[in-house]
């Protein structure tokens, strides 16, 4: 991350996480007022087209029309030929496109069936969803399937005996001093071995009290239930200042965290209201930006957590270059900040001027979703020139939009052909005009991570002439177009499943304490290599969390650029 990232290896200083979902399960969702630790993003983007047999010239995908005029060949889809809504609700009929849609529209499962039955009638029943709420701008809450377990801390329990056996208040204050200089020291969470049991560790998360602390509320990334707030509050340590609360995880666990002190007296029904207040750990150096640039978290990781070789900025790597750019956006109907990063090797004079000569080679290309987290405050950059400067992958330009803010990108995300037009019709040529950059869809890829890992999907569904490769991690498959009644099948997998195949490779990351997402992500993976489509993917041991995606990020342009 950007910042202090040396010594260990952590995460730096600068920067913050965001609860809301881009580092933050045990999050707020920016600006909604609502505890919702998905990526303070649901998708309530317009419908794409579910009809007919778009089609490119000489059988291909082509390059020319829009992705919303492709997308919008009514044929048996959603509503129909003739109908409005189909695509990006601007064209109907029989259009003719680049990109080949599935045959018919969404195949309504047991209970959607049930659902239309009761109320005599597919309109009806759409109609009567969205009058009951049913909807798709924000996942369902679900509890854990099974709570964290705890352990017992060792170091606590000797610091219980110590204190037992001081006969004084002189003795136990010099306990309890010589206890918290040793976390200052150390640092925390405390990070202890289990006996008998090598792999897995005690990670203890401290807190230290005051005589105005009446509770205390630990919300680590995934290990939090949004159903049961009240099991993630600590424990004091009697007769001490010490809140404390242990888990027992896996030894390659990464992830993230805040606490929240309670000095005012929240009772167990105000725990959300709680949640708010939460603050990075003053023992733990490791900050982790926050979305929307909320309070930072502290970021942890145990000893067999996958390496970070190409984090950490270099010195003697060539760096390359990040400008910010603002680029008019005919298909939003706004302007859009970008951020650009050019390698070392395609960084000369002229090149960031429209229409300059180039001798340089042509680069692969990636476009980041979200591009105000990974260049506006987690710094990728470091990432990239390393990855670049050890031959890992190829020189890359990098294209990042900046995601505006929830509302917008609640809006923009998700199945929305006009934001597919953007990158795909707006924001690639206007690269492509200023820089030598490949329009080779086999080396591009587009990437994104929660509602942004399901643009990513729809991106290259939608436009594999322009996308080959599509990285997705921990992807909102619970998301669906707000017409759509839901399914026993996601809808962004009923796409694939339906769609004619595409030339695509996928790259799906999805973390093991992600419950529902977990078992879609492999749903998915599963469903992709039964139609003959190249994917890999990794079950990361964490959570909804930047400082997993950021590791696995750095894997999946490996995997899929890597020479």
């Amino acid at each position: 991350m950007r910042g202090g990232s040396g010594g260990a290896g952590g995460y730096g200083a600068s920067g913050g996480v965001d609860w809301a979902g881009g580092y933050g399960e045990p999050g707020r969702s920016g600006g909604s007022g609502r505890f919702d630790g998905y990526d303070g993003a649901f998708g309530a983007g317009a419908g794409p087209g579910s009809g007919g047999a778009g089609r490119g010239p000489a059988g291909g995908y082509g390059a020319v029309a829009p992705v919303s005029a492709s997308l919008a060949s009514g044929g048996s889809g959603r509503t129909g030929a003739g109908s409005a809504r189909e695509g990006s609700e601007a064209a109907a009929g029989a259009a003719v496109g680049p990109v080949a849609g599935p045959a018919a529209g969404p195949v309504a499962g047991p209970a959607t069936r049930q659902v239309a039955d009761s109320v005599a009638g597919v309109g009806v029943a759409l109609m009567a969803a969205r009058q009951l709420g049913v909807g798709a701008d924000k996942p369902p809450l679900s509890p854990r399937p099974a709570p964290v377990e705890t352990t017992e801390s060792p170091r606590l329990a000797r610091l219980a005996r110590d204190m037992a056996a001081a006969r004084s208040w002189n003795a136990r204050s010099t306990v309890l001093d010589a206890f918290w200089g040793e976390v200052r020291t150390t640092g925390a969470p405390l990070i202890e071995t289990i006996e008998g049991d090598p792999g897995h560790r005690a990670v203890t998360f401290l807190w230290r009290g005051d005589t105005d602390t009446r509770q205390v509320l630990l919300l680590v990334n995934r290990l939090l239930d949004r159903c049961d707030l009240a099991a993630s509050l600590m424990r004091r340590l009697p007769g001490t200042d010490v809140w404390h609360l242990t888990y027992r995880l896996r030894a390659d666990h990464r992830g993230s965290y805040r606490i929240a002190p309670d000095t005012t007296g929240f009772d167990r029904s105000e725990l959300e209201r709680l949640a708010d207040t939460a603050v990075p750990d003053p023992f733990n150096p490791r900050t982790v930006p926050t979305r929307w640039h909320g309070r930072p978290g502290s970021a942890f990781e145990l000893p067999e957590a996958p390496a970070r070789p190409w984090e950490a900025r270099r010195d003697g790597v060539a760096r390359g270059t990040v400008r910010r750019y603002h680029l008019a956006s005919a298909a939003l109907g706004s302007e859009r900040e970008v951020w650009r990063y050019v390698p070392p090797e395609t960084d000369s004079p002229g090149a960031g001027t429209a229409g300059a000569e180039t001798a340089r080679a042509e680069t692969d290309v990636l476009v980041l979703l979200d591009g105000d987290m990974w260049f506006g405050q987690i710094g990728i950059e470091d990432t990239l020139d390393n990855l670049i400067a050890d031959g890992a992958i190829p020189p890359l330009t990098v294209l990042a939009p900046h995601a505006v803010d929830n509302p917008t990108r609640r809006r923009e995300f998700g199945g929305n052909p006009a934001y597919v037009d953007f990158l795909a019709a707006e924001l690639l040529p206007w690269a492509a005009a200023r820089l030598p950059v490949t329009d080779d869809p086999a080396r591009t890829v587009i990437a994104g991570q929660s509602l942004g890992g399901l643009t990513a999907l729809y991106a290259g569904y939608s436009a594999p002439y322009r996308f080959g490769n599509v990285l997705a991690q921990s992807s909102s498959l619970w998301w669906r177009p707000a017409d759509e009644l839901p399914g026993d099948t996601p809808w962004m997998t009923r796409r694939y499943l339906e769609g004619a195949p595409r030339e695509l490779r996928l790259r799906l990351d999805v973390g093991l304490h992600e419950w529902g997402m977990l078992e879609q992500t492999r749903e998915l993976r599963s469903a992709l290599r039964a139609r003959g489509y190249d994917v890999s993917g990794t079950d990361f041991n964490g959570g909804h969390d930047y400082v997993c995606w950021s590791v696995a990020l750095a894997d999946g342009l490996v995997r899929l650029l890597g020479r």
